[in-house]
């Protein structure tokens, strides 16, 4: 198989562990290994010089292709394979080396029977939906997010006043210190920790979520994923920040931006023992007391 490997970083020990174990396993099984540039010194100095090794930089509609991406990292490592991926449709599976890790949670004692299970087929695929921006002034390279869109105030502004709209249609003035615009899988990122509800992923739909609203009344909703959310923002500086996923670039509330579900997704590939309620409950700990 035609396997390529991606890393967001290979100088944390645990990592490097993971990615250097990840490689020797392909190569021993005679994979034919795909990197990206930033990574193939390294592989060579660090790891086995004389590994053969094919470099890429992304891929594309119609153009060859690797049959699967596996990234070494964290769920942060998943959401800089999009730019890699981007609509290929190659499928995605994360070997965690991180923390929390709702989207990494193959772990790295279990490789070995991740790769069986790639090999032998054992697996599904898991579309999950991503966010498009669209802005009146070019905001970023690529305008894709798996997890979320973030209107954000800066750290020394007061709060900022975002008026959104859906299709056109005034839905409210949110006071605070910014609004999120959430996938599924982003439901458990950041619009968790701002009090947002938990989206399955498979649901149609966008979750907007205040961050520290001024007035308490207002709530996080879940819309519809087939409109399309316009944005107004008003303040006392002159720039905010708008994110997508962990993408930030400052600017001004003269910039018009919508965002809208993207008409692809991001593959996930799901071994057969790896369920979603299962990793809710193992992540967030539910039905753990301490006391027992």
């Amino acid at each position: 198989m035609k396997i390529a490997v991606y890393a967001k970083s290979v100088r944390d020990p645990k990592h490097q562990a993971g990615f250097g174990e990840l490689l020797m396993a392909l190569s021993q099984r005679g994979h034919e290994i795909w990197l990206p540039p930033s990574l193939e010194d390294h592989v060579h100095m660090n790891i086995a010089s004389g590994m053969q090794v094919r470099v890429f930089d992304h891929f594309s509609v119609g153009g060859e292709n690797a049959d699967v991406l596996i990234c070494v990292g964290g769920d942060g490592t998943i959401l800089d394979t999009l730019s890699i991926v981007r609509n290929s449709g190659v499928p995605v599976l994360a070997l965690n080396t991180g923390r929390l890790g709702f989207l990494a949670d193959v772990q790295l004692e279990n490789l070995g029977i991740a790769l069986d299970d790639i090999e032998k087929g054992n697996y599904t695929i898991e579309t999950r939906s991503l966010l498009h921006l669209e802005s009146s002034h070019p905001l970023f390279d690529y305008t894709f997010a798996l997890n979320d869109f973030v209107i954000h105030k800066k750290e020394t502004s007061s709060m900022i006043v975002v008026h959104a709209y859906l299709n056109g249609e005034f839905l409210n003035s949110y006071w605070s210190d910014g609004l999120i615009i959430s996938t599924p899988t982003g439901s458990t990122g950041y619009s968790l920790s701002c009090g947002g509800p938990i989206i399955f992923p498979k649901s149609d739909s966008f979750v907007i979520t205040p961050i520290a609203p001024h007035n308490l009344n207002v709530r996080p909703v879940v819309v519809s994923d087939d409109v399309v959310i316009s944005f107004e923002i008003e303040g006392r500086a002159s720039s905010y920040l708008a994110s997508l996923d962990s993408r930030s670039q400052s600017i001004s509330g003269e910039v018009n931006m919508a965002i809208r579900k993207a008409d692809h997704g991001l593959n996930l590939m799901r071994l057969s023992n790896i369920h979603f309620l299962d990793t809710l409950r193992s992540k967030l700990q539910w039905g753990f007391d301490k006391r027992n």
